[in-house]
């Protein structure tokens, strides 16, 4: 999967994917953004600090965990789950809120602002805010703060001021829009820590920098354990953070497919899915292009999952470049086959899972029977399931 250009180009594309789309003069503070993200980034003592509190406070490196009684369950290829699920906030989010927080407070901001769906970046930026001293302003949809419970309850905990958004559908999308538009409020003294792979340069680079350390343990780890690599790996994608954070490491392995899976939420036909890959055209959304969910004018469709994490209209653009590159496959499983895996995960391995990461178990599950036993899947198991468990509880009559 050998990729020779360095990815984005110095204009923030990944192909035709990405980019500025934003006023001048918002251009320019992201150029500043990008130009310190750049310049500390590099220097050993962010590195070092960084690290410490990967190994000191996240738990990293998480562990490859060989799923035995799942793979005896459905027969066929070995399924292993890299557990993101067993960081510190419980999921992948950590990873990059850890680096935007400390980037924020070499920057000299005030105050970090972000939205969330799952509740899982906001818990972890909370989380990051509180540790580095920062204030911390998190907006979120009303339909996903009834639902992840849980996590709004954490955040307060934490100290951050919750934003309650009642716009549009009241879900991921607009808790964007309504994020984005406080911070324009003073973006000098504000940052915008974006929860995701999106949004207008250097954010899908930064995040895909600061999420590549899944990948890179990963690889490792299963190269140590299984004295080769495995032959699928498979992510869930929403706006795509933990699966970029995956993939990055396998790209130069041709041996590997890799499979990012979308929710295809009450089904394709229908118009109640988020699946960008599956269904959208090329278009623009917060800042940058990609592939997105868009009605006849070009505005975002209301879009629907029964994971919050995954109900955005858009997705990042360097997936959208491995899609049209044939680096990356895109997959779509709906909500039953993901409550399915939800359970099923569970009660046979006694591991809850994320309903976004239950996506990926999900398709693991439907293609393992349809390989050899000496095969193997990696898949990315982004965030446990805590915040879920009362849903799905409720939806299942349990």
């Amino acid at each position: 999967m050998n990729i020779k250009e360095p990815m984005p180009d110095e204009r923030g594309y990944f192909g035709e994917f990405g980019g500025q789309i934003i006023p001048p003069e918002l251009k320019l503070i992201m150029d500043e953004i990008k130009d310190a993200y750049l310049d500390i980034s590099k220097t050993q003592a962010f590195k070092d600090e960084l690290n410490d509190l990967y190994t000191h406070y996240v738990g990293r490196p998480s562990p490859v965990f060989y799923a035995k009684r799942l793979s005896e369950k459905l027969g066929g290829a070995k399924i292993f789950l890299k557990r993101e699920d067993l960081n510190h906030t419980g999921a992948h989010k950590i990873n990059h809120c850890l680096g935007e927080a400390l980037l924020a407070r070499h920057m000299g901001k005030t105050k970090v602002i972000a939205e969330t769906g799952a509740g899982q970046h906001g818990v972890a930026l909370a989380t990051a805010c509180a540790l580095v001293g920062l204030n911390c302003e998190i907006h979120m949809g009303e339909v996903d703060i009834e639902k992840e419970h849980p996590n709004v309850t954490k955040m307060k905990i934490l100290g951050c001021t919750l934003v309650p958004v009642s716009r549009g559908t009241r879900t991921l999308k607009d808790a964007v829009d309504s994020a984005f538009e406080e911070y324009l409020k003073d973006p000098k003294n504000f940052i915008y820590a974006i929860g995701s792979v999106v949004g207008p340069h250097p954010f899908p680079m930064m995040v895909r920098d600061f999420q590549s350390i899944v990948g890179k343990e990963s690889r490792q780890q299963f190269i140590e354990q299984q004295g080769g690599l495995p032959e699928v790996v498979v992510a869930c994608v929403g706006g795509g953070s933990n699966a970029i954070g995956m993939f990055d490491a396998f790209l130069d392995d041709e041996s590997v497919k890799l499979v990012g899976v979308e929710p295809a939420g009450k089904g394709l036909d229908t118009p109640c899915h988020a699946a960008s890959m599956s269904k959208g055209v090329k278009g623009s959304l917060h800042g940058f292009e990609c592939y997105s969910l868009q009605d006849e004018s070009g505005e975002p469709l209301p879009v629907y999952s029964i994971a919050s994490g995954l109900d955005y209209p858009g997705v990042g653009p360097q997936h959208c470049l491995l899609k049209d590159m044939g680096l990356a496959d895109y997959e779509a499983i709906d909500d039953k086959e993901c409550l399915d895996a939800f359970m099923t995960l569970s009660r046979v391995e006694g591991i809850i899972p994320a309903l976004e990461s239950a996506h990926a178990v999900a398709y693991a599950m439907k293609i393992a029977p349809t390989m050899s036993a000496n095969q193997s899947i990696l898949v990315n198991l982004s965030g446990r399931g805590d915040k879920d468990a009362d849903f799905v509880a409720e939806t299942l009559g349990l």
